[in-house]
């Protein structure tokens, strides 16, 4: 569990589970599972399987114990809705973000089926925002999965773009972010495919964060897309974000929190320049 992540549209992370498994194109330079391996060889205890599928059980109650509200994604180095992990621990995972309501958290799943199966069952409040991440336009489904579901904020993650999503629906979408894939054998990124993407959440009114052009060396190829940054989130953030710039708007104003419980609005966008 880390107090500060260097993801750019998150305060920290939280791990129950770790470890995972491939399911599609975008997985195959996985982040998570570069660092799973460094961390077992540095003897990291959470980390002594190494990428295998491990239930982290001690890991439960831990955002109970932050005091401080922050932005929280679930499950940095896994996939909540893995087959393997059982549906009464997903419910005790739940059931902990319920009891620590003064945090945002963040979940994405490339395994949207299975989010749709467990859907009934799983106790949405408005601090759990879900997301499905979509690399190409064969996994668009994951995006209609997502939108059947009860969670009170929707978001897609869009990395790493692999090619352009002229076919995306974004009805019922309260947040894209969008980013290229960075590391050893990153695919490349057209700046067409971004732009496109940017401009259709502007034309619909749907928060765009734009988190990095990726590439082998990321920081050299940074995040700066027409001039700017893109850093835009949902108003229904009801905290003090660490990073206050992810709070702004096109315009360059802090969105201001609309309070736990409340409908998602969206702020007036600024045209393009």
């Amino acid at each position: 569990m880390a107090n500060a992540s260097p993801i750019e549209w998150t305060d920290a992370t939280w791990n129950p589970v770790t470890g995972c498994s491939k399911i599609s194109p975008g997985c195959k330079f996985c982040y998570a599972e570069r660092l799973a391996h460094r961390l077992q060889a540095m003897g990291q205890k959470n980390y002594q399987n190494g990428f295998e599928l491990t239930l982290q059980p001690h890991m439960l109650e831990h955002p109970l114990r932050w005091k401080q509200p922050r932005c929280v994604f679930v499950n940095s180095m896994s996939d909540l809705f893995h087959a393997e992990v059982p549906p009464d621990y997903i419910a005790k995972v739940f059931d902990v973000m319920r009891r620590a309501h003064w945090h945002q958290y963040q979940i994405l799943t490339k395994r949207s089926e299975r989010l749709l199966d467990l859907d009934f069952n799983l106790r949405w409040q408005p601090q759990i925002w879900m997301g499905v991440s979509i690399e190409s336009e064969d996994y668009l489904f994951r995006a209609d999965h997502l939108r059947k579901t009860g969670a009170h904020v929707k978001f897609l993650s869009i990395e790493p773009l692999l090619g352009p999503l002229r076919k995306l629906n974004l009805r019922g979408i309260h947040w894209v972010i969008v980013g290229g894939e960075s590391g050893p054998g990153a695919r490349p990124l057209e700046t067409a495919w971004v732009s496109e993407l940017r401009d259709r959440c502007i034309h619909e009114r749907v928060p765009f964060f734009f988190k990095q052009w990726g590439g082998m060396f990321k920081s050299r190829t940074g995040r700066i897309l027409d001039g700017r940054t893109w850093d835009e989130m949902p108003v229904t953030v009801h905290l003090q974000h660490a990073n206050t710039s992810s709070q702004r708007g096109v315009d360059g104003r802090l969105k201001s929190g609309q309070g736990r419980g409340s409908t998602v609005q969206l702020k007036p966008v600024a045209p393009l320049e």
